[in-house]
Order: structure tokens, then sequence, then C-alpha cells
């Protein structure tokens, strides 16, 4: 007896990242299992074109939407499928894949592809903000602005977005918030407020290092200001992932949240900017999205060996010095 094989769709965002994406077909069609897979790839035309595209294919009962690209595109197929019985992949070819490194899913097209190959599923937590889904993190404040000037940049990758962030750091007003939880309200002044079901921003940067996408909660991770001298231990944090443990950040668990500021404010979901805002409605949404992802979590990088890999994606920056 022959087992149904398993129709399967990988979503390909051809302006996403800073790796070619010539040489995938051929690694799909030598890796990915014919014995399991009957497959098809389809290129997104315009923004948000995936989000029509896996919905249209879950609506036909495809068993299996792959999103090829970054953390927006990871959100565009995930707000497709939410809710549905369809599993979502990702080979993450974005910029900083902040959702395949807290998935643990290699950024190696080839290794990626054999995790496909195993399918191993786990429902994962998704939220929204103010009506809009996101799966990794969403936020406010200065990473918001960054991720503003970071979009649709021509030059990709690391380098560009620590240039931004740069360029900003030194003028940038914090901001006064009105925070709303289930059993506590606060008032604030921060540099950035940040609500998070993964761990991290991307680039393996960890925002919230306790943050579990499989658990029903969100963390509202509050970065107060910091002094310009201590500034590059804050950035070493994020890295190390212990950024908990500084003075100048304050985290809650959380399932609902609202958020009010005096004046709009820069908003970021999944790492894309969304419309500025002076109201944030913030709501879990407890597995609600079949993913595939690792059974067990490979070995941690060293902070070395990541970022011998990261500055070896990138593209050439010359033309980017030259703007």
């Amino acid at each position: 007896m022959t087992t149904k094989k398993k129709r399967i769709v990988f979503i390909i965002n051809p302006v996403s990242g800073v790796r070619s994406k010539n040489r995938l077909k051929k690694i799909i069609h030598r890796k990915l299992d014919p014995t399991q897979f009957d497959y098809r790839i389809v290129y997104t035309e315009y923004p948000h074109h995936a989000t029509e595209i896996a919905q249209n294919e879950a609506n036909a009962g495809t068993d299996v939407v792959v999103a090829v690209g970054g953390d927006g595109s990871a959100n565009d197929v995930a707000s497709g499928l939410v809710n549905t019985n369809t599993v979502m992949g990702l080979i993450p070819v974005g910029s900083g894949n902040g959702l395949a490194h807290h998935l643990r899913i290699p950024l190696s097209f080839t290794r990626s592809v054999e995790i496909i190959n195993r399918f191993h599923t786990k429902r994962i937590d998704t939220a929204t903000l103010n009506g809009k889904l996101f799966v990794s993190i969403a936020g406010v404040g200065f990473d918001a602005l960054v991720a503003e000037q970071f979009d649709g940049r021509k030059i990709r990758g690391f380098l560009p977005y620590l240039l931004i962030i740069i360029k900003n750091f030194f003028s940038y007003k914090p901001k006064n918030y009105r925070i709303f939880l289930e059993n506590k309200t606060l008032e604030c002044k921060a540099f950035l407020i940040s609500f998070a079901n993964s761990d991290q921003f991307g680039f393996n940067a960890s925002i919230a290092p306790d943050a579990r996408i499989y658990d029903g909660y969100l963390e509202l991770c509050i970065l107060y200001p910091v002094p310009i001298y201590k500034a590059p231990r804050m950035a070493n944090k994020l890295f190390l992932k212990n950024i908990n443990r500084s003075k100048y950040v304050e985290i809650y668990k959380f399932k609902k949240a609202r958020i009010e500021t005096d004046v709009p404010v820069a908003c970021q979901i999944d790492g894309d900017p969304a419309e500025r805002i002076q109201i944030a409605e913030i709501d879990v949404l407890p597995k609600s999205l079949s993913i595939i992802a690792p059974y067990k979590k490979r070995k941690a990088q060293t902070y070395l060996r990541f970022w011998r890999k990261e500055l070896k994606m990138q593209q050439p920056i010359t033309s980017m010095l030259h703007e």
C-alpha cells in the first residue's frame, strides 16, 4: 500500500534577503524527498502577495506551504495559514531571520530542506497587534524607527542595519508610554517596547531570552534609556542573550495588553514597518499555527562562529558607502 504524497508549495520572495535564490530550485529538486512530496514553486509579484497565495493553497487543501524569505515573508505566509490545517515550512533567506534562529532552522538551503523532509511539526502561538498578525516579534520605538529606514533599501544584511542603528542612536528621543496589562498598569519613558512571541529581533539579537513560542504567553520587554557610555555593553547583552539581567530592562509575561502614547510612534511587525500608532492592542493566539521545525535543538553557535557566517553572507557594501 502506497502512502499518499503531501502537496507542498514553496513561495519565494525574489527580493528578500542577502543571498541568491537561483540555486534553490536545484536544491529542492535534488534534496526534497520525492517519496513524501509533490512540489510546486511560485514567486510573489507584489507586497503581501504571499498571504493571498498561502490562503488560496490552504483553501485548496494543500498540505504544506513553505515561506522562502525573511521574517516579513514568514509573516505573510503565516497570515494566510493561521487557524488552518495547512502546515507552514520555512527556508530562511532574509536579513535577520529571527523566527528561524528561534526555531533553530538552519540558514543553509540544503539543511533547511532536510528539516522539511523530516517533517516534525509543532503547534506554535501567533499574536496580533491592532488586528495584524505577527509570529516572532512586534514593537514600538527605536527598533521600529530602524525598521522604517531599513525598509526598501537595495543593500540588505547586518552591516547596513548596523549603520542605521548608529546613525539614529544618538539623536533618538525616548517616548512616554502608558501600559495596561491584565494585572498591572505602568507609565514610563522607554527607548523601545517589544512584544515578543519568540526571543529575538533577528541576527541572533535576543531581546526576550526566556520567550517561548508555544507557551500561550507573550513577553512585554521595556528597554529604558541607556547612558551612551553603556550602549556597547547593552548591545553585547543582546547577543549574549542576557539582556533580561540589565537594570535598564523590565519584562512582563502577558496574554493581552494595551499601550498608549501621546504622539504617534514608529511600529514594526516581524521586522517590517507598520503605520505609526498611538494605541496598540496586543493579543496572543495560542497554538494557532502548525510549523515544521527541528525535533531537537542543534548546538548553539559560538559568538564568533555566528558572526563569521553572517559577515560572509553580506553583499558587497561599496555602493552603500557611496549613498
